[in-house]
């Protein structure tokens, strides 16, 4: 007898999950790495810190785009050449701007990157605090406060009307 599964998405889901956690190991191919692994260690910690402006969301050591493929090769280029780490990331941000960088500076150019989380709480706690304040009673308006001569009889009629059945 063949017993249902209790979650019958669950297989999908995990390979789902498993295709995409994977694809990110294969993004630097085997052709472009380098012999000495001093030199390809270096090369990975500066690929990791660089992102892709195809995938926007990605390292280029992380993505299959070409253009993260022709950066990976020319951060090896540039190491071969001798140059420092400093050197191969300053070079690509002088090409490309502050934005290739996963983690960009603060400074006049990224601050409101950088304060945008800030101020949409800032604002959010004010709407909260706006939105569960009460008013106070000295906040309501005194025509509120009295009934008029015409609402007073109304009322005492109804007050004093028998109810209905």
């Amino acid at each position: 007898m063949k017993r249902a599964c209790r979650y019958p998405g669950a297989g999908l889901f995990i390979g789902a999950v498993s295709l995409c956690l994977a694809a990110p190991a294969y993004a630097v191919d085997p052709g472009e790495i380098l012999p000495d692994a001093a030199l390809e260690a270096r090369a990975r910690a500066i690929s990791s810190e660089l992102r892709c402006l195809v995938c926007q969301n990605q390292s280029i050591d992380d993505s299959n785009a070409p253009l993260a493929k022709d950066l990976r090769v020319l951060v090896r280029e540039r190491l071969n050449a001798g140059e420092t780490d400093r050197d191969v990331v300053d070079f690509i941000v002088a090409r490309y701007g502050d934005f290739v960088l996963l983690k960009p500076p603060f400074n006049r150019h990224t601050l409101l990157l950088w304060l945008a989380p800030l101020l949409c709480l800032v604002g959010l706690a004010t709407a909260v605090i706006r939105a569960t304040s009460t008013r106070s009673p000295s906040s309501t308006p005194a025509a509120f406060d009295t009934l008029t001569p015409a609402e007073e009889a109304k009322l005492r009629d109804v007050l004093n009307s028998p109810p209905d059945r």
